[in-house]
């Protein structure tokens, strides 16, 4: 493992919400990591393959309308939106977190980040944990169903 890929790992989802809490301007990006990514900080668009100015990453931070609902459940939320990735782009490919600046936008609106300073992996435990958490929403906010999961 390169020294970008050795970054700390955090197992809970506590441990993200208390991240998001602590800094602004943080992502979660699913790939084969920092040392894979950060040689050319340049993701391509899937369906066309033209190489975009940035990582494409999403947004960690709570937005203003989520008001004082738990920042817990807001990161489950934003994993659980994301989590068959791994499924679809191949062994390798977890998420990590970082912080960027962003420099424009993907075809799918994601926000696409350069500066990018890895701060660490998310264990699968905290992925299974947001399924988790996001299911027993499911009730009061209906299905979140995805195709293909």
């Amino acid at each position: 493992m390169s020294a970008t890929q050795d970054l700390p790992v955090v197992r809970t989802l506590a441990e993200v919400a208390r991240l998001v809490d602590e800094h602004r301007g943080l992502y979660v990006r699913w790939s084969r990591g920092p040392g894979a990514d950060l040689a050319d900080v340049s993701s391509t668009d899937d369906l066309t393959g033209v190489p975009m100015p940035g990582l494409s990453a999403n947004p960690l931070g709570v937005e203003d309308w989520w008001e004082d609902r738990s920042v817990e459940l807001w990161v489950a939320r934003r994993l659980y939106d994301y989590a068959h990735l791994p499924h679809d782009k191949g062994p390798g490919v977890r998420p990590w977190v970082l912080r960027g600046r962003e420099t424009g936008r993907g075809p799918d609106n994601e926000p696409l980040v350069t500066d990018a300073e890895p701060l660490c992996w998310i264990a699968d435990q905290v992925i299974d944990a947001a399924k988790a958490e996001v299911s027993r929403q499911e009730r009061e906010w209906g299905t979140l169903r995805r195709d293909g999961r």
